[in-house]
């Protein structure tokens, strides 16, 4: 057991996927272009997004914003910044980027997420629109400049085709020469470290415990997450059950290959060494053809 914040430890980022638009102060329905489409059901992380820029206090938003920073420095020739933060959670990477100058959208399946994420958007004073779509189905994005997923959004999909779509719906999203960036927990992460493991955290406010379990899936595991939240002299306790699942490292760079991706570098844990057998995060850079 690790006494630790998600942030300060493994870094297992808890966010949602998925099914229609948020603009400011409404949630209507589906595209950045205003037109409507049907509303997929999904789990809705009410109270979860409000503790969820607590327990992600420490996660490492500078060393994610670098990688973006330098991946494009070094690889794009497209003169633009347009780019969309897919799993985008509360916003709070979207949101440094357009400080700094970056032009971002994005996308999440919880409306609860991203109400947040608008509020600190506003309270920052930069202008990002967000949306609630389904990675694999993004619409009404075209020629973009780059896209990326952290914080193992992309661990979230347990079906392999919705990985395959998602990498799909993303090329076409890109513009010729368009950047995927993104992160994944390693297999070695998914079948030693999280095997059977127990994580938690207590302080005066909120604590949690944070429990580990093999699913039926190769590479994959269930998070089964209990928090304690203090209410006056009470703690009212609420429950959270998160499956995520990897695949090798071949097989997303085949996968990437089929949606008309050329990956540039793989490396790992937020360096720019190639992944070791141990690495525990891997980051691709891909460029569409």
């Amino acid at each position: 057991m690790g006494a630790c914040r998600f942030g300060r430890h493994r870094c297992a980022c808890f966010c949602q996927r998925g099914a229609r638009v948020l603009q400011p102060r409404t949630a209507l329905g589906g595209r950045p272009d205003g037109r409507r489409r049907g509303c997929a059901a999904a789990m809705t992380y009410a109270r979860f997004a409000d503790w969820y820029d607590a327990l992600m206090a420490e996660a490492p938003y500078d060393a994610w914003q670098s990688f973006v920073e330098r991946a494009f420095a070094q690889y794009t020739k497209r003169p633009g910044r347009r780019v969309i933060d897919i799993g985008c959670g509360t916003g709070e990477l979207a949101i440094r980027l357009a400080k700094a100058g970056w032009q971002v959208s994005g996308v999440d399946l919880s409306e609860h997420m991203l109400a947040v994420a608008q509020a600190k958007a506003e309270a920052a004073g930069v202008e990002v629109p967000f949306f609630e779509q389904n990675m694999a189905e993004l619409d009404g994005f075209s020629d973009l400049d780059g896209a990326f997923l952290f914080c193992d959004a992309l661990n979230y999909l347990t079906d392999e085709e919705d990985v395959k779509r998602t990498f799909a719906a993303v090329s076409r999203a890109l513009g010729g020469g368009g950047l995927l960036l993104f992160d994944v927990h390693s297999v070695y992460k998914m079948d030693v470290l999280f095997r059977d493991a127990v994580f938690a955290d207590q302080d005066d406010d909120l604590s949690y415990i944070w429990t580990c379990h093999p699913l039926d899936w190769p590479h994959s595991v269930g998070h089964e997450l209990t928090f304690f939240v203090r209410r006056g002299d009470l703690y009212e306790r609420y429950d959270e059950w998160h499956e995520q699942r990897t695949f090798e490292r071949a097989v997303y760079e085949r996968w990437l290959d089929s949606a008309g991706f050329e990956v540039l570098e793989v490396t790992a844990d937020f360096t720019n060494a190639p992944p070791t057998e141990t690495a525990e995060r891997l980051f691709f850079v891909a460029r569409k053809r």
